[in-house]
């Protein structure tokens, strides 16, 4: 058997008839940068988030600087943030002259850890940025409590966690904003790339419009810098399609991981959800001492694996001016050395996903024993 980590032409020909006409839907009005379908998109997602405002973006990292930009973060800020997630999360603090300060994660959920946060704030700290990895939502009370205390903003990175929750409260209705990414492999995934900025702050939502559209609310009128991070109609309506399906696909995520932990749970230290938590599982991530040599069982098997995320971002090339070296972040090294995914796409049928888990403990009991 071959399976794909990720098979996007299952969904879409389960929803061709509704991807289709929206397709044709906007190519037959001829509007294609904004218009009615971006505005009615971003109001199902804010209703969706239960927040005020929805503001479109080009993409995840566009909404993560749009909203940083929208905050007033500049030149000499420190922004606190996780060094175990994609680049953009940091890459946009360092693009606005701000300092990117790394906290380690927590070893269970791989979310940043909030006991370590006080430690790193100074009085140059605006902002802290959690990344709800891999579907579960960092540890926001906490986080929100250091926030307050210490007069911070709070930019939640949902970019894998559309529709998780905690306490029945969606990711990006935590905090000051939430960002979005829509790229193809999220749970809820454009034609391309797309993102968005959600928020209760009418503040935030209008100087990320702003920012968004070349700084102009008038054509060729530009009150500040901006750029070009608009979402076009084409992905906006895809996304709108895609939206009322995302429940159940978020479910059937759910079902796989819950399946693989069920079979795995002896062989492999397998992701948690904790108690209150809803985790949507855009990846399972499991970590194991056997890494690379499951990797290649798997693949003689036609069963693909990835490592999210194979070097830390404080140990980047790109960040080396930070000053970081090796054994600065113990639980992030740690875990970078065992971490492993395999596949979860909810268009996953049951026999596949049997033989995924299948393959994987029987590595364990032909192979290798467990430890």
């Amino acid at each position: 058997m071959n399976i794909p980590f990720l098979d996007l032409t299952r969904q879409y020909k389960a929803l061709k008839q509704e991807i289709d006409s929206a397709i044709t839907r906007v190519v037959s009005s001829g509007r294609y940068i904004g218009g009615e379908e971006v505005k009615l998109f971003e109001e199902e997602m804010a209703a969706y988030t239960k927040v005020r405002f929805g503001v479109s973006t080009a993409s995840g990292t566009d909404a993560l600087l749009a909203c940083l930009m929208a905050m007033g973060i500049k030149e000499g800020d420190e922004v606190i943030t996780t060094p175990f997630t994609f680049i953009s999360t940091a890459e946009v603090i360092s693009l606005l002259g701000a300092r990117p300060v790394f906290v380690d994660i927590d070893k269970e959920t791989f979310n940043i850890d909030p006991s370590l946060l006080e430690s790193r704030i100074t009085d140059k700290t605006k902002c802290i940025i959690p990344v709800h990895i891999f579907g579960h939502l960092a540890d926001m009370d906490s986080i929100l409590s250091i926030a307050k205390s210490n007069n911070l903003r709070v930019l939640e990175d949902a970019a894998q966690a559309v529709g998780a929750t905690y306490n029945g409260k969606k990711a990006c209705s935590f905090g000051d904003a939430g960002c979005l990414s829509f790229y193809p492999s999220k749970n809820l995934g454009a034609y391309g790339d797309g993102g968005m900025v959600l928020t209760n702050d009418e503040d935030i939502a209008k100087k990320v419009a702003l920012i968004k559209n070349h700084g102009s609310e008038k054509s060729y009128h530009h009150s500040v810098l901006g750029f070009n991070g608009r979402l076009d109609a084409l992905q906006a309506a895809i996304l709108r399609v895609k939206l009322r399906h995302l429940e159940d696909w978020n479910e059937k995520r759910r079902a796989g991981a819950f399946y693989y932990n069920d079979v795995l749970k002896n062989c492999v230290k397998v992701p948690v959800q904790r108690d209150g938590y809803r985790h949507v599982f855009n990846q399972y991530s499991m970590l194991t001492e056997a890494r690379e040599e499951i990797i290649e069982h798997l693949k003689q098997r036609g069963i693909p694996t990835v490592i999210y995320y194979p070097l830390a971002l404080h140990l980047q090339d790109v960040f080396s001016y930070l000053g970081y070296k090796e054994g600065d972040f113990p639980v992030t090294e740690e875990v970078i050395k065992k971490i492993l995914s395999l596949p979860i796409f909810p268009e996953l049928n049951e026999s596949e996903k049997k033989y995924i888990a299948g393959e994987t403990k029987g590595f364990f009991s032909t192979v290798r024993q467990a430890p």
